[in-house]
């Protein structure tokens, strides 16, 4: 196990971002919890280079987002947005936050939600974001923006991609408060556990993904999210080229074997970019 921290570069501050390794597994904690996690420019800068870290680091294979304190996260930090109030500020601090939603669909590696109490606005988003998500049922979710004359449009496209759009525009409309039961519902998260119970589903979940293969895992999660962005014919176009190019790999083969053989595949740890043909 080893622990690595994302320095502020303030004296005495603590990190905005602890990373913990377990195995092929990276739990990035959000470590502002006086202050909600909110995402501040620090936390972004924090959050952006925990994942450009991982996303150059083969021996992990699953990453869980987690929080400290009593909120998951809290979105932007409106003080902050209040008291640099130039469209120059706003402009980047939602292009910093966009880049970084986006890295999260771009990391090779599964991203798990560990969700517990609030998650609003871009705190919802990053949940949104997130392959998948797991809550506490102390959790809640909201789109709040619109409560203060700000409707939350970077959260929609998360949200908006996750909810049919009639759930997603009930949230950004209403700004109300959602329960976990509820998220659940209607696809925000994948499953709702007992607070208590929670960091051991979560264990377990990542456990899981870490035991398959990081190739496939790879070559799947970018497919998968390059092909919504497609047409119908060119998306079955697309992931059946993906499809035959995931089953040359080595991995592919070694997977067959172990089926047809009745035991437990032994993948590949080798970091390699395109699959490798069988002779």
């Amino acid at each position: 196990m080893s622990d690595a921290a994302t320095h502020t570069g303030v004296e005495n501050e603590p990190p905005h971002l602890l990373r913990e390794d377990r195995g092929g597994v990276a739990v990035l904690t959000l470590n502002r919890p006086k202050q909600m996690n909110v995402l501040s420019h620090t936390m972004l800068d924090s959050l952006q280079a925990g994942l450009d870290d991982i996303a150059a680091d083969p021996s992990i294979r699953v990453v869980v987002l987690a929080a400290n304190g009593k909120a998951f996260c809290t979105g932007h930090n409106l003080k902050d947005m209040r008291a640099n109030y130039t469209l120059e500020y706003q402009n980047q601090l939602f292009a910093a936050c966009s880049n970084m939603m986006v890295s999260i669909l771009r990391l090779p590696q599964p991203v798990i939600a560990k969700v517990h109490g609030v998650a609003t606005a871009a705190g919802c988003q990053l949940v949104a974001t997130c392959d998948l998500a797991v809550a506490g049922q102390s959790a809640s979710f909201a789109t709040s923006g619109i409560n203060n004359g700000l409707f939350c449009s970077t959260p929609g496209v998360a949200v908006g991609r996750n909810l049919s759009r009639k759930h997603a525009m009930e949230m950004l409309l209403t700004g109300d408060f959602i329960g976990p039961d509820r998220a659940e519902q209607i696809g925000l998260i994948n499953q709702v556990v007992a607070d208590g119970e929670l960091d051991a589903t979560v264990d377990a979940l990542a456990e899981k993904l870490a035991a398959k293969s990081a190739f496939g895992l790879r070559l799947g999660k970018e497919g998968f999210y390059r092909q919504l962005e497609m047409g119908l014919t060119d998306a079955y176009a697309f992931a059946g080229s993906e499809m035959a190019r995931n089953v040359m790999d080595r991995d592919a083969a070694e997977g067959f074997d172990a089926f047809i053989e009745k035991r437990q595949p032994v993948w590949d740890q080798s970091p390699r970019g395109e699959p490798e043909a069988e002779d």
